[in-house]
């Protein structure tokens, strides 16, 4: 399958469409970067070029006047979205796993591509580096000058990096599904619904936040012993529920051992969120200490 796109510097919304298209159909795609109207037309795909939206002739543009529509949160598509939505199942596996990826890593991307500002920094200045920026990053520099061919070099450098990012996007959405279902058998067999135990660590905290509201803890073994960590108030907050008592807060081996009589306490973090020992009796004792000081 042959796609055109347009040459030049190159954004992750082409390249992300590339690297879907390609994971679609097995990797049997040619890319081709013109400007030329009629090489674009012969393409069985163009992406970011034509000025058309229509799956079912290929086209998957949205620089036409009135754009390509917009999700119902008001995130207008850009060309990477409108590849997702057409394929985004088939490479994920399903409507369920295509729509989180869509979420976490589409919707940004088509965002930045689209002009909308969807974060913003709370320290001065500071913007973290998102995706974009990493895939924007290999364009040459403006006093870089490159050939037509070592320009394309660079593009598919750029969609070999972010085919690993969505392979690993639709692996993580798998073992996620995978999880939830585990995570649940876990909160029904709890004997106390304040400590959730897993049988190992596993993405727990959206099937915890919301399936076990009286949750306050989660334990688990691991390759060192066993974790402790405290349930957030909704997923990806840095608030818990409840934190660990302050006073363990940093103390490691013999000191985090002298300070809550749990001989095998290995660590305990200064924000309160995480803590360590070397047995599952060991980890249950510092939950009950933690629920009893709280």
């Amino acid at each position: 399958m042959q796609v055109a796109t347009h040459p030049g510097n190159f954004h992750a919304d082409d390249v992300f469409a590339v690297a879907a298209l390609r994971l679609a159909h097995d990797d049997a795609v040619e890319v081709v970067r013109t400007r030329d109207e009629t090489m674009q037309a012969a393409a069985d795909v163009r992406v970011d070029v034509g000025g058309r939206s229509d799956p079912e002739t290929g086209d998957f543009d949205h620089h036409q006047k009135g754009g390509a529509g917009e999700r119902a949160n008001g995130i207008r598509y850009a060309s990477f979205g409108l590849v997702w939505r057409a394929l985004g199942a088939q490479v994920a596996g399903s409507e369920a796993a295509a729509a989180a990826i869509d979420e976490r890593l589409v919707q940004g991307v088509d965002a930045n591509d689209t002009g909308q500002t969807i974060a913003e920094a709370l320290v001065g200045d500071i913007r973290a580096m998102s995706v974009s920026g990493v895939i924007a990053a290999l364009n040459p520099s403006w006093d870089e000058e490159l050939t037509p061919a070592q320009e394309d070099a660079r593009f598919d450098e750029a969609v070999a990096l972010a085919t690993r990012i969505l392979e690993r996007e639709v692996a993580g959405a798998a073992a996620y599904d995978r999880a939830r279902q585990l995570v649940l058998d876990a909160i029904a067999r709890a004997e106390d619904p304040r400590v959730i135990e897993l049988d190992r660590n596993m993405p727990w905290r959206e099937a915890v936040v919301a399936g076990a509201p009286e949750a306050l803890y989660v334990i688990y073994p691991k390759s060192d012993g066993w974790g402790l960590q405290a349930v957030p108030t909704a997923p990806g907050s840095f608030e818990n529920r409840q934190r660990l008592p302050s006073a363990w807060g940093g103390l490691a081996s013999e000191e985090l051992a002298a300070a809550t009589g749990v001989e095998d306490a290995v660590f305990a973090h200064v924000a309160g969120f995480y803590a360590s020992a070397g047995s599952r009796e060991g980890i249950t004792t510092l939950a009950r200490l933690a629920m009893a000081q709280g």
